[in-house]
């Protein structure tokens, strides 16, 4: 099984750049996107393949979630009981022996003014999964908007106080790992130096890959053994995010 998530960021704009190219070539079980920006009424004719699942923001052009899924779900959950789900950040899709919850964490934003209400997004969302977890195993993805350790970020030390390598926002990630997740790229690639997901658009970043991991395939620890492969694609563009791959047998 193949399942991709990709901040777009913007998915109007990704279509643009090769979107439905890459969805095709992909033959994705399942594709998760986040930062959509758009109102589903906006949206023109997708792969007839994939059932589409969306959250959108109620601020047009901002934010925003879906699923793609060959697999129609048992059902599905929009928000998780937060006073953000407005901005359309959650879509969650159960299966028969899995959830799959796809998510764009908010940013902390500059001078760390939202820092507060993202830990306590944090907090909700932690309470959330775990309650789905005690029913049947749960995959996460999508932008956490979190380098978690050093090697996870290109310049950490320069980075310390910044929206995403805070370290009230690194350990808020390690409690979530904590209620029994396991970070399926560090799982099987726990010394991959220099393998990123997101890059600012100052000149010469992605360039030279001046670059943040903050894009997640988190695994219910018990189900870890499933996970056969678990990538970043760092030479897609069409976004300032990279696409990240999670193969399960």
């Amino acid at each position: 099984m193949k399942l991709y998530s990709w901040n777009v960021n913007g998915l109007r704009s990704a279509r643009k750049k090769g979107f439905d190219q890459y969805l095709a070539q992909s033959d994705a079980d399942m594709f998760c996107l986040q930062e959509t920006k758009l109102q589903v009424e906006q949206l023109e004719m997708l792969d007839a393949s994939y059932h589409p699942f969306f959250h959108d923001a109620e601020k047009k052009g901002y934010s925003g979630t879906a699923v793609l899924s060959k697999t129609e779900p048992l059902c599905v959950t929009y928000g998780i009981g937060h006073s953000l789900d407005g901005e359309g950040r959650t879509v969650t899709c159960e299966y028969p022996d899995f959830f799959v919850v796809c998510c764009y964490t908010p940013n902390s934003q500059r001078d760390l003014a939202r820092l507060d209400l993202r830990l306590e997004w944090d907090d909700a969302f932690r309470k959330y999964v775990s309650e789905l977890d005690k029913r049947k195993p749960v995959l996460i993805c999508g932008d956490l908007n979190v380098a978690h350790q050093p090697i996870d970020i290109k310049n950490p030390k320069s980075n310390e106080r910044n929206a995403g390598y805070t370290q009230e926002e690194r350990d808020s990630f390690s409690l979530l790992l904590a209620c029994g997740f396991v970070d399926s790229f560090r799982f099987l690639h726990p010394d991959a130096k220099d393998q990123y997901s997101w890059w600012s658009f100052r000149p010469g970043a992605r360039e030279h890959n001046i670059g943040w991991r903050i894009d997640y395939w988190l695994v219910s620890d018990r189900y870890k053994g499933h996970i056969k492969e678990s990538y970043i694609a760092m030479n897609v563009f069409g976004s300032d995010h990279a696409p990240i791959i999670l193969i399960l047998d």
